[in-house]
């Protein structure tokens, strides 16, 4: 099959489209010919070599998948061949024809297979850290980096839960924050006193999703280093007493993939694509990645 690899830790350039055996599932596994790739935000550093889990190398690359089901493993009993799924890759491997994934779900009614991709991380983060923080009705909660992938599905599934939204982004995703039912604020110097003149008690939580310093600020407006998860910058959490909010560690909540259609279905969810690219592209894909201006998610179709 063809799939994306790196042999070597560095720019997009060295990722190269190179052919591998196929792969089978094992026991509990399915294996899903690939239609669409997500892109994550953790992409473009474990290719880099600045997040790394102890892969080694060489390496392939792409978590979330979207696809249909052609082989089965020993035991699977919850989907057929020809089922449309999207979840996990288990290998990190996603990016290829085939793959095989353990934590999966099926399509949404009303999605593709682009859209679909683009779900599963964003959507796993966001909910575990909106459990971890007890966000209900009447929450007051802010999310810093509220117009990327996670933040767009947190600001919706926590409008969802009853909450009230506070979201930090660019000057120019102002708007698109309001439409997904934030209230939108311009990050950078002054937010402590910009959240305030909306919300004059700041929040009762803050999640910093883009991990660009803000940790004091969200531990001032929340009152205390508790009630702040962080998801991209471990160092900060650290420093500052915040706790590192991750499914390894925390436990994960691919669960929401089973129900995140109703959502959909009501009317009430939706995480739109910026960008598709074709798997031959995925280097094109990365360096967009690596921008930091992404609004939504960013997709390989194979």
């Amino acid at each position: 099959m063809k799939a994306a690899r790196f042999e070597q830790y560095g720019g997009p350039e060295v990722l190269e489209i190179v052919d591998l055996p196929d792969p089978h599932p094992g026991p509990g596994q399915v294996r899903i010919a690939v239609r669409a790739v997500g892109v994550s935000a953790s992409d473009p550093k474990l290719r880099a070599g600045t997040l790394n889990f102890g892969a080694p190398l060489p390496s392939t690359t792409g978590a979330e998948v979207a696809g249909v089901v052609d082989e089965l493993g020993e035991g699977v009993t919850d989907v057929a061949v020809g089922d449309r799924l999207f979840g996990i890759s288990d290998d990190h491997a996603g990016a290829a024809e085939y793959a095989l994934i353990t934590y999966r779900a099926p399509i949404p009614r009303a999605l593709g297979f682009v859209d679909a991709a683009g779900l599963p991380v964003a959507l796993e983060t966001a909910t575990r850290v909106l459990d971890q923080l007890k966000v209900g009705d009447g929450t007051t909660v802010l999310l810093s980096g509220a117009s990327g992938g996670i933040g767009s599905v947190a600001v919706q599934l926590a409008n969802a839960r009853g909450a009230r939204v506070i979201g930090t982004a660019s000057a120019a995703n102002q708007h698109y924050l309001r439409l997904l039912g934030a209230e939108p604020v311009v990050y950078g110097d002054g937010l402590v006193e910009r959240v305030r003149a909306v919300s004059p008690d700041g929040a009762d939580v803050a999640v910093d999703i883009a991990g660009s310093g803000v940790l004091p600020e969200l531990i001032e407006l929340t009152g205390a280093a508790d009630r702040v998860l962080t998801v991209a910058d471990m160092e900060g959490a650290t420093t500052h007493g915040v706790h590192f909010s991750n499914g390894f560690a925390d436990g994960n909540a691919f669960h929401a993939m089973s129900t995140i259609g109703e959502l959909i279905e009501a009317g009430r969810f939706w995480l739109p694509v910026e960008r598709t690219f074709p798997l031959a592209a995925i280097a094109d894909a990365h360096r967009w990645s690596e921008t930091g201006r992404v609004r939504g998610r960013l997709v390989l179709v194979v």
